[in-house]
């Protein structure tokens, strides 16, 4: 305000500093007015610059109205619904790890030997026995030999690799898997069906993998797996000790996470125009996989999954 204070006329203190006659008005009359606290930051027009956080994640957390006709809240329907911006709701939601357009399934486990299957189990995982071989063992059925109606379009720069959705089924097959927890190295074979005469089939040659030792076998509760020849190949083979996971639980036996990275890499995006080629295209899929093993890492304690089931179910019924 020197400038002012010297008497200099406003339009020529607008030409020093770069404004409009107006605003040197402007600000001479605050002066004026309130003195140096009237040249202070003065609240702007518009919306408010802060967002109530907790108010945007109470909101995303309850339905939607009904008379929105919606399952779940939207980043620009719910900033429409609170009055800010689309970008602000959808930044506090990766900050608080919501996602709203994400659901995923459940199913809680009735076995009445829930508890101490996982402890047994986990066990197994986290403290093997000595001088003892365990092995995650389990099929992956009706997996379909898909042969597309139209050649794959490769990867670019820019576009991803395309298929057709309409394709010809030249019959399945199934794999048999048993994943050595250790070591990582997959022993499996592919039968056209899943019987439990095939399983014993492959249960003799996994105790041929593995000759020396007691073995430690983590199944199911498949029908297949508890069938008459089954329990009698066990009986014949004392060095083999059964451990069942608990019903509606395939996600504790870890052989599952090898077969999520066979339908990943191999069979979700293969055009095969037979059984044969599928089959064959899986066992240089296992050839290649046991060249360079890693074992997998359990990291829950069994303590720690029976927490989360009990507060899941606790969650559950107070919904």
């Amino acid at each position: 305000m020197s400038l002012a204070g010297d008497g200099t006329p406003n339009y020529q203190i607008a030409e020093v500093v770069g404004c409009s006659v107006n605003t040197v008005k402007a600000w001479r009359a605050r002066y004026e007015e309130s003195g140096l606290a009237g040249l202070g930051d003065r609240p702007k027009a518009g919306r408010p610059r802060t967002v109530d956080r907790s108010k945007v994640i109470t909101a995303t957390l309850l339905p939607p109205p009904a008379c929105y006709g919606i399952s779940h809240w939207s980043s620009r329907t719910l900033a429409r619904k609170l009055g800010v911006s689309n970008y602000a709701v959808a930044t506090i939601w990766a900050d608080y790890g919501v996602q709203p357009w994400r659901a995923g399934t459940f199913k809680f486990s009735t076995d009445p030997a829930l508890e101490a299957k996982v402890v047994d189990v986990v066990g197994l995982y986290l403290d093997p026995p000595t001088d003892a071989i365990v092995l995650s063992i389990d099929e992956k059925s009706q997996i379909q030999a898909l042969d597309r109606t139209a050649p794959m379009l490769p990867l670019q720069p820019g576009k991803i690799a395309r298929g057709t959705p309409d394709y010809t089924r030249h019959g399945t097959t199934t794999l048999f898997a048993a994943l050595n927890v250790a070591t990582g190295q997959v022993t499996t074979t592919c039968k056209p069906r899943h019987t439990a005469r095939d399983f014993v089939t492959f249960l003799n040659q996994v105790a041929r993998a593995h000759p020396n030792g007691d073995l430690h076998l983590i199944m199911d509760n498949l029908a297949t797996h508890k069938a008459p020849p089954v329990t009698e190949w066990l009986t014949a083979n004392p060095r083999v000790t059964v451990h069942f996971t608990p019903t509606h639980a395939s996600w504790l036996n870890m052989v599952e996470i090898f077969f999520g990275i066979v339908q990943r890499q191999t069979i979700k995006r293969g055009v095969f125009h037979s059984v044969k080629q599928l089959t064959d295209t899986l066992r240089r899929f296992v050839d290649h996989y046991n060249q360079n093993p890693r074992p997998f890492t359990w990291t829950k304690t069994a303590n720690q999954i029976i927490n989360n089931i009990n507060l899941a179910k606790t969650s559950l019924t107070q919904h």
